[in-house]
């Protein structure tokens, strides 16, 4: 089945880029699209995978290969898991939900055809059913908790991100004034069959839409990790506040579990996420991979997202070395321009066990005898 999208038969839509390649990035209006999104009466496709797992012992498997406690998932619960390499570096985002028959992962759209081939070889003798189901599907994204319109839902996953801590997880960056304090985002699957019934309310100005870019800045403006966009081949949770709402710290065994241990209890991750607040006088774009210095020239972190923000206007995720002073004056250097750039601590320099109020993981060795 073709995953053409009717949403870029729209007036204006433009196709996205990079990882929201194939949806719309924008529909000519990205700062009123923004708007709309925020207020709860927008949509926006989502270039995502999507995944089913059947079987009675879906959740037990799905939680012994990831980072969240699954077995207590209820019917209808959200929950967010990483998938993590032996050495803890992050592999795969899983968000997942239950309808109490199926678990239905929905991943950045390139993930799904291996992470199905990983689950499908990990099932061993176990009562599991892995299907990659993209092709059949689309995701649909919104703020607040209205149904999409014009399209059954097959499941909605609610993301946990939130400035409150998940039960189980540990938070870095503070609760109190984290800008995710009112998120509300949500992501529905629908049958791909729905989409142009969808498209239609919207061409008839019934619906509002968004596009990627909308969808984008208001991500970064709420500190959101997202995997492949703020991620590399070395990135641990520890250094995105990923623990926040992916990570159970009380479980049990789970491949990538010593190094999440360690930094944890006993070290501090080698880099750490920063949202910079730069300096639009010179109406110079910042994309993805541009270097950020600091006053003499050194280059101390590179950033990973980056987008113009309605209300507070340029802004961009970043990872800069753990020991970057927090007050140092930074400049983001793109296209031969220095741009003069404000950091926010995401995840402090002491982050890990000099946070003394942070819960502590159980010893590996307790964890497996349980």
């Amino acid at each position: 089945m073709s995953t053409d999208s009717p949403f870029l038969e729209l007036p204006g839509a433009v196709e996205g880029t990079g990882l929201d390649a194939g949806v719309p990035g924008h529909y000519g209006s990205p700062l009123a699209e923004q708007r709309a999104l925020a207020s709860g009466t927008a949509i926006a496709e989502l270039a995502r995978g999507v995944l089913t797992v059947t079987g009675p012992d879906r959740l037990s498997w799905l939680d012994s290969l990831t980072s969240q406690r699954l077995t207590t998932l209820a019917p209808g619960d959200s929950a967010e898991t990483l998938l993590l390499d032996p050495h803890g570096r992050l592999e795969h985002d899983l968000r997942v939900v239950d309808d109490g028959h199926t678990a239905w992962i929905v991943v950045e759209r390139a993930e799904a055809a291996p992470l199905a081939v990983f689950l499908d070889r990990m099932r061993f003798m176990l009562r599991v059913e892995v299907a990659d189901v993209t092709a059949a599907t689309a995701v649909l994204g919104r703020f607040g908790s209205d149904p999409v319109p014009g399209a059954p839902a097959r499941a909605r996953w609610e993301d946990p991100w939130s400035a409150r801590v998940v039960p189980g997880g540990a938070g870095y960056a503070p609760e109190l004034g984290h800008p995710a304090a009112d998120w509300s985002w949500s992501e529905t699957v629908v049958d791909r069959d729905a989409l142009p019934a969808v498209s239609a309310l919207a061409a008839a100005g019934e619906i509002a839409v968004a596009g990627a870019l909308a969808v984008e800045a208001l991500r970064i403006a709420a500190w959101r990790p997202r995997l492949g966009a703020d991620t590399d081949e070395r990135s641990i949770p520890h250094e995105l506040d990923w623990l926040r709402s992916a990570v159970h710290l009380g479980k049990g065994c789970y491949r990538g579990q010593e190094t999440v241990a360690k930094v944890h209890n006993l070290g501090r991750p080698p880099r750490r996420l920063v949202l910079l607040n730069l300096d639009g006088s010179e109406g110079v774009p910042v994309a993805a991979g541009a270097r950020v210095e600091d006053a003499a020239g050194t280059v101390v972190g590179t950033v990973t997202s980056a987008a113009l923000h309605h209300e507070l206007g340029p802004i961009a995720l970043a990872l800069v070395k753990r020991n970057l002073n927090a007050t140092a004056q930074l400049v983001v250097r793109t296209g031969g321009v220095a741009l003069a750039a404000a950091q926010e601590i995401i995840v402090p320099a002491d982050a890990g066990p000099a946070l003394a109020d942070l819960p502590k993981l159980p010893r590996l060795g307790s964890a497996a005898r349980r």
